[in-house]
């Protein structure tokens, strides 16, 4: 009876993951999810639950995706932002000799609070769109946008499991 119980509630799990995964998300339509979510956590504190989308449910770097950040504290935008320089600087983005990425920056990043969702639509040679609760804060060049998102996919980001968990190749 108890190996009936536990297989039923792991197939009920895997069923919902799979339905999960096959629903397209409403800023890309054509978009579905790449791998389930994937918690980010820092000195064992939850900061973000991270989700990729993309056309076929596979994240291919010239084509169109979604990633959503679904937060678990409260972050002012400036820490977002100083996060976000640092770790594009780090990748080898030219922050220093463009300092109105900031700025630019600062029009789609927003103060969070605890269960607040940020996504950024990126489409390749177009740039990206960045949306609060699916409401759009604004838009980021080609150029910024690669630098942007390259914290998160990037091979070399600071978090490559983190990485590898979002592009379905968890190990």
């Amino acid at each position: 009876m108890r190996k009936t119980l536990i297989s039923t509630l792991w197939l009920v799990c895997a069923l919902l993951q799979q339905v999960q995964a096959s629903e397209s998300h409403p800023l890309l339509p054509e978009a579905t999810a790449v791998a389930p979510s994937v918690e980010f956590t820092r000195f064992g504190f939850s900061i973000y639950r991270a989700q990729l989308w993309a056309p076929k449910g596979r994240y291919i770097p010239d084509q169109p995706f979604v990633l959503s950040l679904t937060y678990s504290r409260d972050i002012a935008r400036d820490r977002l932002l100083d996060a976000s320089l640092t770790h594009m600087q780090k990748l080898g983005a030219p922050v220093q000799d463009q300092p109105h990425w900031r700025g630019e920056l600062e029009s789609v990043l927003t103060d969070v609070k605890q269960g607040d969702t940020l996504s950024g639509v990126y489409r390749p040679g177009q740039g990206a769109e960045f949306f609060y609760q699916e409401k759009k804060l604004g838009d980021l060049n080609d150029a910024l946008a690669l630098h942007f998102f390259s914290i998160w996919l990037d091979p070399r980001t600071s978090e490559p499991e983190l990485r590898l968990a979002l592009i379905g190749q968890s190990r």
